[in-house]
């Protein structure tokens, strides 16, 4: 027990370990700093990564044209003025006309988002059958086997053959069935999405071997948790990160392969315009209209490049490794 003693003002001193205080007031601890979130750490990495942000700007910019530029720029992309044909840049038509005397500045965004909108749906697409059967592979020990083997061959398979194939059995059943443009629509998504979960599969499976035997999913499973619910709350949370960055990717991937096909002349129909059927028209003009090949071709590569720096980013941002640094 301390002992009291008294200073020349008469105050109580208490001492504590050969520490005298004042008043007899014991100071307590300052409390420790919450814990910095972890969404906190991945946005902070992220930010720092210039390739990254510059990406997500020109993305944005592209996304933000195509879509709201037509409110901006209103002349209709289907319009033909045959007055106009093979027009080059003016003030009347900054990107020139087409064959048609179609606005080509009008249906490079009309295009834009249908590229865009088959980019998206294709990679989630992709994203659900590569995150299922990756989940499926890793956490079932009998199933892994049979689905690993079933990547390996469509892995093995010719994409390009492949999707001409489907195009080609397919199209026809399809626009009878849901018109043409819908039918196209659900046909190329399809077609690309089902050639393209691979890689998703494989890195998913291997996050998910690793993860089931962490000490909190064999707690889980201790106290009878079932398969599903250990999926849904303990496995899947776990295997975000990979499946954000697979995403990035499939969206590049799929709008490079809906404008081989629409060049390839087996995308969309002549008067659906995309930034692939917009490269295939202007092939016959490249030396009387250069731009019409420039233009298409330089948004199909900003995009492309902003979607892949906005991939880097993330896996870096995402990964605890490099996030620690």
């Amino acid at each position: 027990m301390t002992e009291p003693t008294h200073t020349p003002e008469n105050e109580p001193v208490v001492e504590t370990g050969g520490a005298t205080l004042a008043g007899g007031v014991i100071p307590q601890p300052m409390p420790s700093a919450p814990p910095r979130s972890q969404w906190l750490d991945v946005w902070h990495q992220f930010r720092h990564h210039k390739g990254a942000m510059a990406g997500g700007i020109v993305f944005l910019f592209i996304v933000l044209a195509v879509f709201l530029g037509p409110y901006l720029w209103d002349l209709d992309p289907a319009k033909i003025d045959f007055r106009a044909r093979n027009n080059g840049p003016s003030w009347a038509h900054p990107f020139g006309t087409d064959q048609l005397g179609r606005d080509m500045m009008a249906r490079l965004m009309a295009g834009g988002q249908v590229s865009l909108a088959v980019g998206i749906t294709a990679m989630l697409l992709a994203l659900v059958l590569g995150s299922l059967i990756g989940i499926l592979a890793g956490y079932f020990r009998r199933l892994d086997n049979i689905l690993m083997r079933m990547t390996d061959l469509f892995l093995a398979l010719p994409l390009l053959p492949l999707l001409l194939v489907m195009v080609l059995l397919f199209r026809e059943p399809l626009s009878a069935a849901f018109g043409i443009e819908t039918g196209i629509f659900i046909l190329i998504v399809t077609a690309i999405g089902v050639t393209s979960w691979m890689p998703t599969a494989r890195i998913v499976r291997g996050d998910v071997l690793a993860l089931k035997e962490r000490e909190f999913v064999l707690a889980a499973r201790s106290i009878g948790t079932t398969n599903l619910m250990m999926i849904l709350r303990h496995i899947l949370p776990n295997v975000i990160s990979p499946i954000v960055v697979s995403a990035t990717l499939g969206i590049a991937n799929a709008i490079i392969t809906e404008s081989a096909l629409s060049f390839l002349g087996l995308g969309f129909p002549p008067d659906f315009p995309t930034w692939g059927r917009l490269l295939f028209d202007a092939v016959d003009y490249m030396q009387q209209n250069p731009e019409r090949v420039v233009m298409p071709g330089i948004a199909i590569s900003l995009t492309v490049l902003s979607v892949n720096y906005l991939g880097d980013g993330l896996r870096d941002a995402l990964d605890p490794r490099i996030r620690g640094r």
